[in-house]
C-alpha cells in the first residue's frame, strides 16, 4: 500500500497531500543539515557513555535512600560530559522543567539577591516561581528580587539597558533560550555566548543560568560550552528521548550543582540521596535516543512551518530558517482556529486520539490553555503535541514527534481539522 493511500484513511484530502509533497521537496536540503547535526550529537552521546564506562550494572534499581546508586551517579557523569560541565544533577525526583529551574534558582540565591533577565519576562510558570505573578512560596517571599531588560524592537539584546540594570545585588542572570508563549525568536548558542561574555565582562562573579528547555541537541554546542554556569531542562522534553518517564537535569559548575542538590534533597544530603526506583534503564535509553528524536521533531517543525506558511499564516521560524529549539509558532489570529488546530493534533495521537481538547485553567498560567497531549508519557512535549494560551494574537505552539512520520501526520491532520471546520480553504 502506498503511503498516499493510507493518509486517506486518516481523512487527509488530496490537496493537502500535494502540499505535503511540495513541502518535502523544498525542505530536502534543510533535512540533510538536520541529519548532519544528528550524527554529530549522536556520536557525542555515545562517546560520553563509553568514556564514563556505562555498564549493565548501571541499569539496576535502588530504593529508599538510594545510597550507592552507581547507575544514577554514572548518568550524572554522562550528562556532565555531554554538556561539558564540572558536574550534573539528573534525577527522577525533579518533576518538570519548572521544578528544575526552581531548584537551581532557590539553591543558588539568598535573601537580598536579585535575578536579572536580559531577555524580557520569562515563561509564565517561572513568573510565579520568581514572584512576578503571585504564588505561594515564590522567591519574592524570601526577599529575592527580580529585574528584566526587554529586547529591542528588532529582537536584539539591549546591551546599554543590561549594563545599566547590573548592580551590586545582581547575583544571577536568567536567560530563557526558547520563546515560551511569546512572539520573540529563540536564541542560538552563539548569541547566548556573546551575551554571557558581555555580562561577565562587567560582573565576572555573576551566576548565569540558561533555561535550556526545548533547545538540547538542536546545535552542536550547548550554552554550558559558551560560559553558562548552569543549564537546566526537563527529561520529558528533548534530553529524555521520549523514553524517560519523568525527571529533570541541572548541569554546570560543581558549586552551582551542589547548591541545587542541597535544595532538592536537603542541606548535608546533597547528591548522596535519591533512589532511581527502576528508572535508570529508561533514563539511559532516553539519553541515547535523544539526538535522533530531537532531529525528528526538528524536521516536523520545518514541515509545519512550510505547510502553514503556504496556507497564509505567520510562522516563526520560517521554513528554511536556522532553528535553535523544536518549537514552531503559528499565529492563527482566531481562538476557534487554535482550538481546531489542537483537536487535529490530538486526533493524530496514538494514545487518547478520541479525546477532544478544551481550553481550561492550568496551574502556573494566567490564561486558559488548550493542549493537545496524546502521549505515552503524560505531558511529554517531545512527543507530538501542541498548546497555546487563549489570548491575542492567538498563536499555537507546535512541537515534538518521536518520529518524523508521526509529526508529519499531526501537521496534516491539524490542517485538515481547520478545513473540515470551515475555518480555512486550500
Amino acid at each position: 500500500m502506498r503511503s498516499e493511500n493510507i493518509y486517506g484513511e486518516f481523512g487527509i484530502c488530496d490537496g493537502l497531500m500535494s502540499l505535503a509533497a511540495e513541502a518535502e521537496a523544498s525542505l530536502r536540503d534543510r533535512f540533510l543539515k538536520i541529519d548532519s547535526d544528528l550524527e554529530y550529537n549522536q556520536l557525542k552521546v555515545v562517546k560520553a557513555m563509553q568514556d564514563c564506562g556505562v555498564s549493565e550494572a548501571c541499569m539496576l534499581e535502588t530504593t529508599g535512600y538510594g545510597y550507592n546508586d552507581i547507575g544514577r551517579d554514572k548518568l550524572e557523569e554522562v550528562y556532565a560530559r555531554i554538556f561539558r560541565t564540572e558536574d550534573a544533577l539528573v534525577r527522577s525526583q525533579i518533576i518538570c522543567g519548572t521544578h528544575a529551574l526552581t531548584v537551581a534558582l532557590s539553591g543558588n540565591l539568598r535573601p537580598g539577591d536579585e535575578i536579572l533577565s536580559p531577555v524580557g519576562l520569562p515563561y509564565d510558570t517561572i513568573q510565579k516561581v520568581i514572584g512576578i505573578s503571585d504564588a505561594r512560596g515564590s522567591l519574592k517571599e524570601y526577599g529575592i528580587s527580580f529585574n528584566c531588560v526587554d529586547l529591542k524592537p528588532d529582537g536584539s539584546f539591549d546591551y546599554d539597558g543590561i549594563r545599566a540594570a547590573l548592580n551590586d545585588r545582581t547575583r544571577l542572570i536568567e536567560i530563557q533560550r526558547s520563546r515560551g508563549y511569546s512572539a520573540r525568536r529563540t536564541f542560538s548558542v552563539k548569541e547566548i555566548g556573546d551575551l554571557i561574555g558581555f555580562i561577565k565582562g562587567i560582573k565576572p562573579d555573576v551566576i548565569v543560568l540558561v533555561d535550556n528547555c526545548y533547545g538540547e541537541y538542536t546545535e552542536h554546542m550547548e550554552p554550558s560550552e559558551v560560559g553558562a554556569d548552569m543549564v537546566v531542562g526537563s527529561l520529558i522534553k528533548n534530553p529524555g528521548g521520549g523514553i524517560a518517564p519523568v525527571g529533570g537535569y541541572i548541569a554546570g559548575t560543581e558549586s552551582c550543582v551542589g547548591n541545587a542538590a542541597a535544595r532538592l534533597s536537603g542541606p548535608g544530603l546533597e547528591k548522596e540521596l535519591g533512589p532511581s526506583l527502576g528508572n535508570n534503564r529508561l533514563l539511559y535509553q532516553g539519553t541515547f535516543l535523544a539526538p535522533q528524536v530531537t532531529a525528528s521533531a526538528l524536521k516536523g517543525a520545518c514541515f509545519a512551518s512550510f505547510i502553514y506558511n503556504s496556507l497564509g499564516f505567520d510562522v516563526s521560524p520560517e521554513p528554511l530558517e536556522d532553528r535553535h529549539d523544536i518549537i514552531q509558532a503559528i499565529t492563527l489570529g482566531d481562538p476557534e482556529k487554535v482550538i481546531s488546530f489542537c483537536r487535529g493534533i490530538q486526533a493524530a495521537a496514538a494514545v487518547d486520539a478520541f479525546v477532544r481538547p478544551e481550553p481550561s485553567p492550568m496551574p502556573g498560567y494566567d490564561s486558559d490553555i488548550i493542549m493537545a497531549d496524546g502521549c505515552f508519557i503524560s505531558g511529554s512535549s517531545i512527543e507530538l503535541s501542541a498548546d497555546g494560551p487563549l489570548r491575542e494574537p492567538y498563536t499555537v505552539f507546535f512541537q515534538g514527534g518521536l518520529t518524523y512520520a508521526h509529526s508529519k501526520l499531526g501537521v496534516l491532520m491539524s490542517a485538515q481539522a481547520l478545513i473540515n471546520d470551515g475555518l480555512i480553504k486550500l
